[in-house]
């Protein structure tokens, strides 16, 4: 299940961005004492940002985010500004969630902003989401250097011809 953060997930947070294994292609773990201290008790609610919740307690996130303009990011016009992004604690990998989880924000995503593509941005490396980025239906526009390794930019879009997010098996 999608819904938006609550209190009771802080641990959760703070062990997701703790962890060295899911930390692995994102720039590696943060220092728990650092995590203690900055992520706030009651968690910011935002637009486009969701717990994944299994049988009431928080296994991961799913975000949605406005990438910035700014930012050097090998992303085309064309493929619009929306990103999806995702993580999982270690013991919820290779279950499916991430998958499920994905298509779900992916249909609130197409029906809140119908004709707007997505992109989502891994390491070629992490081969756990460049399987789960093909199986989203995401079509590579372009492979590129960023911090010191490959990255792969695909884009999602309903206007493009990518399968639907109810079509993923």
């Amino acid at each position: 299940m999608l819904r938006t953060a609550e209190a009771r997930d802080r641990a959760a947070f703070v062990e997701l961005f703790a962890s060295a294994e899911v930390g692995t292609y994102i720039g590696g773990p943060r220092s728990r004492d650092e995590l203690e201290r900055a992520v706030p008790e009651v968690p910011r609610r935002r637009r486009g940002h969701f717990v994944v919740d299994l049988d009431g307690a928080m296994i991961g996130m799913v975000t949605l985010d406005r990438r910035d303009a700014e930012r050097p990011d090998h992303v085309v016009p064309a493929a619009g500004r929306a990103s999806l992004g995702y993580m999982f604690l270690r013991e919820a990998w290779g279950r499916g969630y991430a998958a499920e989880a994905c298509v779900a924000a992916l249909g609130w995503f197409a029906g809140a902003f119908p004709d707007e593509p997505v992109v989502l941005c891994t390491q070629t490396a992490n081969d756990r989401s460049m399987r789960l980025a093909a199986k989203l239906g995401f079509t590579e526009v372009e492979r590129f250097e960023e911090y010191g390794a490959e990255q792969w930019l695909g884009v999602w879009s309903p206007v493009m011809g990518n399968r639907s997010p109810e079509s993923v098996p």
